[in-house]
């Protein structure tokens, strides 16, 4: 019985990391990760505790299966998140370098923007919220980076 469960709980540990998503959230270490890796950069402004589309986008496109592998195999992923709530305030040297990235990659104040950049920091493309499937979704970024 107890080798089941130690079986059990490690098959549990192993499922999990293998679908866990890992977003970044340090610009520059994600562009040295996307250039050791020749990777494209997925970039996501987000107001994660305000915005819906946001919020939407998260849940119906990120948080899939579909997506979660996709993104793995091809994708550096950073999220540039920027909460109106107290208890979800970024630290100062976060919320500066998540200015930063917004004044060069999203200057019109979009949420949320999705831009997909190229292990240079090149965009490659823009979009935002769809309601669409993952797949479709995940094909409109292909389709950016055929252009």
């Amino acid at each position: 019985m107890r080798k089941i469960l130690v079986l059990t709980i490690a098959f549990f540990a192993i499922s999990v990391t293998v679908n866990a998503q890992e977003w970044n959230t340090n610009f520059k270490e994600a562009q040295a990760q996307a250039s050791n890796e020749h990777k494209n950069i997925l970039l996501v402004f987000s107001g994660s505790d305000w915005c819906a589309p946001c919020i939407k986008l998260e849940k119906s496109i990120f948080q899939s299966e579909a997506f979660k592998t996709f993104a793995a195999d091809n994708y550096i992923l950073v999220r540039a998140d920027f909460p109106k709530r107290k208890k979800n305030k970024l630290s100062q040297a976060q919320q500066e370098q998540n200015n930063q990235l917004a004044a060069t990659y999203n200057s019109n104040g979009y949420f949320p923007l999705v831009v997909l950049l190229d292990e240079k920091g090149t965009v490659v493309g823009k979009t935002g919220y769809k309601n669409t499937t993952p797949k479709a979704y995940i094909e409109l970024l292909q389709s950016f980076e055929k252009n």
